[in-house]
């Protein structure tokens, strides 16, 4: 009997071998999760240099209303929420005809060069002495929708190129990068904006920015050809449907699930900012009205200990990406990992409701965040590798602007009732926020299960090696 010789299995890289303290990485697999990472720093960090000059620009300013009165920076920056939600309402349709006339790697150049050029325009306007009025309500409502969908698009790229298999080993990886570069990029905010004042942080932006485009070109072109089945392989060249975002997300049982599940989330965790906020408020104005400030002011207690939350939030956030995301992905799939962040939400928020002390929402605070932003923005994401080429693109931009928005809204309309019209305490809101994530939970559950059939089919699907 002949004696059939099995191919020699290919061996790991170094490269492989190290990216595999992360996440389970397969010969060959780390370049391109190592490009992607370096790709998802570079995105994150362009909007992190200049986030801070949303403020920079509007906080002081103040608008005369008719009849006497005005608007400070601060109001206008809460109204201006409410129009970013509703100017997705025809954001999202326009990038969703576009969509369907272009193959992807035209889509993510045009929609990124679009945004750079944009930083051009505003670092002249800025230097022209355009009024800081339009400025600051113009580069808030554009950093609204260029944060949202760059980040969006990037995702969507990263959703194209891997199998569901692939996803949920290496988007551990993708998000560290991701992850890190909100660190970096307020380092350098905080470093260079004092020495060089606001308006050059934007051709640093525009700089990282380039060279993201760069890279994502070169990922392109490394991987539409490997791999996958060549029918596959076709798509990449060829535009996208015709269905845009809003058609997709509620066409679809998932999809829908995956929007309002976004909706619920953002609603929970912006109510527990709040707890924070006006906890904090009320014990930094204590503590100077006692004498017991020590000579510090309201400001600059609330100042510090926000940033002593930011740093140890920070350090978490980046040592559960790197180390534990691929493992709960690895041991409880993406519709596990689901359950968490709102697991996380009702042990804290519950804690806070029978004992409101800022110790109390400090911890749950920490916790909530660094896992919102490390694991269940990886898996908001992964929850879109089981779906088809459209909704990664039209649809992910659909839940990651409009839906992320709407839960803004809901969070700002809760509070002016709970608190302005019916003058209730932090106790009563902490209630008000588990509401909200019992809902979450429910969507979850649906959601889970969602998942898990479509997996399998796309599982299924893939054409053995």
């Amino acid at each position: 009997m002949a004696t059939v010789l099995a191919a020699p299995a290919l061996k790991k890289s170094a490269l492989d071998e190290f990216m595999s303290l992360a996440a389970d990485v397969l010969p060959g697999e780390a370049v391109t999760a190592l490009l992607l990472s370096v790709n998802g720093f570079l995105v994150l960090a362009a909007y992190y240099v200049i986030r801070p000059l949303r403020s920079a620009f509007l906080l002081p300013v103040h608008v005369a209303l008719p009849g006497g009165g005005e608007l400070n920076g601060a109001v206008l920056t809460s109204y201006l929420g409410a129009i970013l939600a509703t100017l997705f309402l025809i954001i999202v349709p326009i990038y969703g005809a576009f969509a369907s006339k272009v193959n992807r790697i035209r889509l993510i150049n045009s929609l990124t060069l679009f945004f750079i050029s944009n930083l051009f325009i505003f670092y002249f306007l800025g230097r022209a002495g355009l009024a800081p009025v339009v400025l600051g309500i113009s580069f808030l409502l554009w950093t609204g929708i260029f944060n949202l969908m760059v980040v969006a698009q990037f995702w969507s790229f990263a959703n194209d190129l891997y199998t569901v298999d692939q996803g949920k080993r290496l988007f551990a990886i993708v998000g560290f990068g991701y992850t890190f570069g909100a660190v970096i990029g307020s380092l350098i905010a905080s470093e260079l904006i004092p020495r060089f004042h606001e308006l050059p942080m934007m051709l640093i932006s525009a700089g990282m920015l380039l060279v993201y485009l760069a890279l994502t070109n070169l990922v392109h072109a490394r991987e539409k050809d490997r791999g996958r089945d060549a029918k596959t392989r076709r798509q990449v060249d060829q535009p996208l449907g015709r269905e845009g975002g809003f058609q997709l997300v509620l066409g679809q049982r998932y999809l829908l699930l995956i929007g309002l599940l976004t909706l619920a989330a953002q609603l929970a965790n912006t109510g527990g900012n709040y707890l924070r906020d006006a906890t904090l408020a009320r014990v930094a104005h204590e503590t100077v009205v006692t004498g017991t400030a020590g000579g510090l002011t309201e400001g600059q207690i609330v100042g510090t200990f926000i940033a002593g939350m930011d740093f140890w939030q920070n350090i978490i956030v980046v040592a559960i990406q790197f180390f534990l995301v691929s493992r709960v992905f690895k041991y409880l799939g993406v519709g596990g990992a689901l359950f968490v962040l709102p697991t996380i939400a009702l042990g804290g928020y519950g804690a806070f409701a029978v004992f409101p002390a800022l110790a109390v929402i400090r911890v749950s605070q920490i916790s909530v965040n660094a896992t919102d932003y490390s694991l269940q923005n990886t898996v908001r994401r992964a929850l879109f590798l089981p779906t088809s080429r459209e909704a990664k693109y039209k649809a992910l931009q659909a839940v990651e602007t409009f839906f992320w928005r709407a839960g803004d809204m809901l969070a700002a309309a809760t509070t002016f009732i709970v608190v302005q019209m019916l003058g209730l305490g932090v106790r009563s809101y902490a209630m008000v926020v588990l509401g909200f994530v019992a809902v979450w939970i429910l969507i979850a559950v649906g959601l889970s299960r969602e998942n898990s059939r479509l997996t399998a089919e796309a599982e299924a699907a893939v054409p053995a090696a």
